[in-house]
């Protein structure tokens, strides 16, 4: 069947299998390889991307239901090869480790700031409960999203929440 959807403000035609997954579609057709497969079965967050708005699970929904839809991917947060605000909060706070949930946790971040640019401690850790990290115990994640955000407190030369 042939899809037509925008990923990162570029539009695609391509054909898809009815079968195939929207994570495999943007990975193999699109060859946009920063979104992650975990677990394949929408409870690890490593493949979410922000389609027409809302954070999905890429593994979960089929390419064919992504016709006519716009979709970001964690390669449309940087722009011009410079890193977006809350990237560089990400780096910034350590919230990167082994990196395998950053593009899941960055995605779910970014429709969490794209709805409230101030979001509360709470509705942070609302927007990435979906998404599992074994590396950083979270705190530097929430702390990156508060940054990105401009509410991180500075106490005695290191930065907390």
């Amino acid at each position: 069947m042939k899809i037509k959807l925008t990923v990162n403000g570029k539009k695609y035609e391509r054909d898809a299998s009815e079968s195939k997954n929207l994570l495999h579609f943007i990975r193999e057709d699109l060859g946009l390889t920063g979104t992650k497969e975990g677990c394949g079965a929408g409870e690890c967050g490593a493949c979410t991307v922000i389609m027409d708005g809302k954070t999905v699970n890429s593994c979960l929904v089929l390419a064919v239901e992504a016709d006519g839809a716009t979709i970001q991917t964690v390669e449309g947060e940087a722009k011009n090869g410079k890193l977006s605000k809350l990237q560089t909060a990400f780096k910034a706070n350590h919230a990167v480790q082994c990196g395998f949930c950053t593009a899941g946790m960055l995605m779910s971040s970014r429709a969490l700031l794209n709805k409230n640019p101030k979001p509360t401690v709470d509705e942070i850790k609302h927007a990435i409960e979906g998404n599992f990290c074994r590396c950083t115990g979270y705190t530097q994640i929430i702390e990156a999203v508060q940054d990105a955000s401009g509410q991180l407190k500075k106490r005695g030369g290191l930065k907390r929440a």
